[in-house]
This record gives C-alpha cells, structure tokens and sequence, in this order.
C-alpha cells in the first residue's frame, strides 16, 4: 500500500519558506520538492484557506508564511490537508453483520481510537519552530551544508 506523505512533503516545503526573506514562488518550491509546481499550488491554496501561508501575485510575488512558526503545529498542517487517513489499517466493514467480524470491531476499534488520540495530540505539541529549530542544530553541525537550503539537493 502507498504511503500518503503529504504532511511529511508540506511540513518540508514551509521550513524552506521559513528560510527565505520575501515570497518563494511555486517553481522554486515545486523544484525543491521534486515535484510539479501545479501540486504546490494546489497544496499551497490549502494552507492558505486556512491562514497559514499567503500568496502574492506578479512580478516579485509568491507564497510567505502568514503566521509564527511557533503558532503553526503540526496538527494545523494536517488539518489544513483535510485530515488524511492516518493509518493503512481499519476494519474490514464499519457496520458488519457477522457476529464474528462485530467482535472483531470490537477489538479492533478502540485501539485504533487510541493510537490516533494520541497521534494527534503529538501533533498539537510540535511546532514548525520546534522543526525549525532542529535543521538549524542539524546545520551548523554540517559545515559543507549550503546557507540557502532552499536550493540544496536531496
């Protein structure tokens, strides 16, 4: 099964716009990423409902973080992505008829509530400052590691 790593991609994209003075446009994230500036966009639009990124048009503009990083959360960055499925794993059937598969749920079901509260307080507690906090220490660690992060290569 694919692995949804949106918030891992998204959380990556917003620690190389912390990095930059002024807006980064989506060609400059797209290329940092890897990817396409189109899904940038698109994931960028999501955050910006939100309130935590803002974009400017023209010539000059881009996307810029509209908020702290230490009021930012990992949580409300998985919020703003629609809550993706955490998990790969689930019940089989929400509502089964079979006794069986019921007690099944029955086992199944609260661990998979408990695993997920706690996921998602975790996910309150840690800030993009935090985040940001550990690539500097990483860093200055690297002496060979370019200033401008943004145009590093994986």
């Amino acid at each position: 099964m694919r692995r949804d790593s949106r918030l891992s991609g998204v959380l990556h994209v917003l620690l190389h716009m912390a990095e930059h003075d002024g807006p980064v446009t989506s060609e400059v994230l797209a290329r940092a990423m890897g990817t396409n500036p189109v899904v940038i966009r698109r994931i960028m639009a999501g955050l910006r409902d939100h309130g935590h990124v803002r974009s400017e048009k023209g010539h000059g503009g881009g996307w810029q973080l509209a908020r702290d990083l230490a009021a930012i959360t990992l949580l409300d960055v998985y919020d703003a992505l629609g809550r993706p499925s955490l998990f790969a794993m689930g019940n089989r059937t929400d509502a089964p008829g079979c006794l069986v598969e019921q007690a099944v749920n029955a086992a199944l079901t609260p661990a998979f509530e408990a695993a997920e509260a706690l996921l998602l307080a975790r996910f309150g507690e840690v800030t993009l400052a935090a985040l940001s906090a550990d690539f500097h220490t990483r860093l200055a660690a690297r002496a060979d590691t370019p200033r401008t992060e943004i145009d590093h290569a994986h």
